[in-house]
């Protein structure tokens, strides 16, 4: 075991945790969104709507994320329109493929969570809304969305630590991130036990704060 190599990877694998971490946060942000937006088309009485997003959400759990991240980088690069219009200064970019690749998957699943989260909201609290005179639209942002986001926090914790995890497939497409500077590292010392060690741990670490800052944000808002 080369612990010099161990001490000297710790850098340069820790300044690349900083480009998953940005790839983390911004696909959870959009992931977000647009999970909250397919989960509301999800619970519509129009089937199209309710199809269509089913549709998107069975697409995008049913592959894998390496396809995803695989057909996005390459495969619409092959389409010799898309490579005259502005999308392309975007698809281009293997940092913007690699978070448009995450931000639909993670917001399929997402989107599945919150309406799971949706649909178990008791009758109750939306006919006590409409008794005092409250809108729909009002008890809808007020009510069913606080409600959601509290119930669906478990789970949704568990789909931040899998997206930390699926992060580490960016480097598929050259991206340096963590994953992406460990193959390098191992590229040119040619041990890659002692330097997936170390990124594994950071990883762990990653996860551990994660995961106490779910247990915490759910302390807080009564979920236990």
């Amino acid at each position: 075991m080369d612990l010099d190599l161990m001490i000297n990877s710790f850098p340069k694998l820790l300044s690349a945790t900083l480009t998953t971490l940005k790839l983390l946060s911004l696909s959870l942000i959009f992931g977000l969104i647009l999970g909250l937006i397919f989960a509301i088309m999800r619970l519509s009485k129009k089937k199209i709507i309710a199809n269509f997003s089913y549709s998107f959400s069975y697409v995008f759990r049913g592959t894998p994320l390496l396809v995803q991240i695989f057909i996005i980088y390459f495969g619409l690069g092959q389409i010799e329109y898309l490579r005259s219009t502005i999308l392309w200064t975007v698809l281009k970019e293997p940092y913007w493929c690699a978070i448009i690749a995450f931000s639909l998957n993670t917001g399929a699943y997402t989107s599945e969570i919150l309406r799971s989260a949706f649909q178990t909201i008791k009758p109750g609290f939306i006919e006590a809304g409409k008794s005092l005179g409250i809108s729909n639209k009002i008890i809808f942002y007020k009510i069913q969305i606080p409600i959601a986001i509290k119930q669906s926090l478990p789970a949704y914790g568990n789909e931040i630590i899998l997206m930390l995890k699926g992060t580490s497939l960016a480097s598929t497409v050259t991206l340096m991130d963590l994953t992406g500077v460990a193959k390098y590292i191992i590229s040119t010392t040619f041990k890659p036990v002692e330097v997936f060690i170390v990124a594994g741990s950071i990883y762990l670490f990653l996860t551990f704060l994660i995961h106490n800052f779910i247990k915490f944000a759910e302390k807080k808002m009564g979920t236990n």
